[in-house]
């Protein structure tokens, strides 16, 4: 993964996976796991394909890396336990994503798994956030799940409360695997507890042994990062931006019954110009983005 940032100025991340399925009529997600029981449904499994598939299919146009995440964002240890799905449900979707790659990419090599989780609350309340030791403590579970699943790297996403987030990243440093961490931020480019973004940055990086492979935002619009007033010290390790396709605040997105969007144009600009003027190499979609967004960067870039 190290060398793989160090050797190409532009790598692409899936777009939204969640949000074109949940407007699917012909799929119910868990009120719980959300997408990751779909791995065990045939019809679920066809649908994840598509998507994931249409993804691999731009990057391998462009001749281009691409990241790709298993379905896991919800499957967290409390979560698993209060369902009724197997308890090897984070490593049975390692394996469905390994086997995907394997059989969908024409090459393999250029496509990467990151094993996916999340805050155990909800993404946009920062005062339901662990403290640091309960962080730790609890994410080991699914950490060392994905990590038997076979992984390229985890990544820690829609990370509202720093606290939470150091937690992870140090259940994460125990292990071999490089790891990311993707806060959520608002539209003064600070993560959703108030803190300064390059502050999150310090901290972590300052109390951990071996630190984060670099940090990401994910699920705002590429303008909240208000790069231009950040310092130009947090873009040697923000690597990485996934990007709602609306401007709204996460307060009208979230459960929002109809998809909201920006243009194509202005979300791809916006996002072109982290890659071009501040050097954020991974770029991908959230909420409300589809392949018509990745076709945009790859045209433009």
């Amino acid at each position: 993964m190290r060398q793989l940032l160090k050797d190409n100025r532009l790598i692409l991340m899936e777009a939204a996976i969640n949000e074109r399925l949940r407007r699917s009529s012909d799929l119910r997600l868990h009120p719980d796991l959300v997408n990751a029981p779909l791995i065990y449904d045939p019809a679920g499994r066809d649908a994840l394909t598509r998507i994931y598939a249409e993804y691999m299919a731009i990057a391998a146009a462009a001749e281009l890396p691409l990241l790709l995440c298993t379905p896991t964002w919800r499957a967290n240890r409390s979560r698993v336990a209060g369902s009724k799905v197997s308890q090897t449900i984070n490593t049975d979707a390692a394996a469905f994503m390994k086997d995907l790659r394997d059989s969908r990419s024409a090459s393999p090599a250029n496509v990467r798994i990151g094993g996916l989780l999340a805050c155990k609350n909800d993404c946009y309340r920062p005062d339901e956030g662990l403290s640091a030791a309960e962080a730790e403590k609890f994410h080991r579970w699914q950490i060392d799940q994905l990590a038997h699943g076979g992984v390229d790297f985890l990544l820690a996403e829609t990370l509202p409360n720093v606290q939470e987030a150091l937690g992870m990243a140090r259940a994460m440093e125990s292990g071999d695997l490089p790891y990311i961490i993707s806060f959520v931020v608002d539209r003064n480019g600070l993560v959703l507890d108030g803190t300064d973004l390059q502050a999150a940055v310090k901290l972590i990086d300052s109390a951990t042994q071996h630190r984060p492979l670099g940090y990401m935002v994910n699920c705002a619009y590429p303008s909240f990062l208000c790069a231009a007033g950040q310092p130009a010290e947090l873009f040697q390790r923000l690597i990485g931006y996934q990007a709602n396709a609306s401007s709204l605040d996460h307060c009208d997105l979230d459960g929002a019954p109809d998809l909201a969007a920006d243009s194509v144009s202005d979300w791809g600009n916006l996002m072109l110009e982290l890659n071009k003027t501040y050097g954020v190499e991974i770029l991908g979609g959230c909420c409300g983005t589809s392949g018509e967004h990745l076709r945009y960067l790859v045209e433009n870039r």
